[in-house]
């Protein structure tokens, strides 16, 4: 069969991939609006963090041992992602100067161009994992515990980062609504 590509007959599949590409169909969105917000708005960027996160996680299936839900453990891969490709975009501007992951030009939503430039430059100056807790928490609707597995890191250690992205967020915002700082809730365990 010239050009056609053998497929595995859907018994060979396992539950585990069953439930993988479950994962990728009801994920899938969720996923690169994280990785968008983690990245700082780059449409492209927060593309390929996503599609590298997917294939990292289906390649290591593997080494899946079902300690957490399949969903946390991809998700931590996809914040390691994130992670890794700001860091090396920060390399790269560093050596090469300018943005050098500019994104396509776009149009983009209504609202205050100038508002969303103040509010990704604050979050631009939080460390990795107080963005990273920030944007899980408040942006995505994780709770604290949930949070914690997917950095892999403590519950307290999490709570301390929201605490001193929301300082410091309040803190270089704080003329926006200066009657409503300090007024924003972590979110329960």
């Amino acid at each position: 069969m010239d050009g056609v590509v053998a497929l595995e007959p859907v018994a060979a599949i396992s539950e585990l991939e069953r439930r993988f590409a479950a994962l990728v169909g009801t994920h899938r969105e969720r996923a690169r609006r994280l990785a968008w917000r983690l990245v700082g708005g780059d449409d492209a960027a927060a593309e390929d963090v996503t599609q590298d996160a997917f294939v990292k996680a289906y390649q290591g299936l593997g080494r899946f041992r079902d300690e957490s839900s399949l969903e946390t453990w991809f998700y931590r891969i996809l914040v390691r992602q994130a992670a890794n490709h700001r860091r090396w975009r920060g390399v790269r501007e560093r050596w090469w100067g300018g943005d050098v992951d500019a994104p396509d030009p776009q149009p983009r939503p209504p609202g205050d161009p100038g508002l969303r430039r103040r509010i990704a430059a604050a979050l631009d100056q939080l460390s990795g994992l107080q963005r990273e807790s920030f944007v899980l928490v408040h942006m995505e609707g994780f709770t604290v515990r949930e949070s914690a597995e997917i950095l892999g890191r403590p519950m307290g250690t999490v709570k301390s980062h929201l605490h001193r992205a929301l300082r410091s967020l309040r803190s270089e915002l704080a003329d926006l609504h200066p009657s409503e700082a300090g007024t924003a809730e972590e979110k329960p365990e």
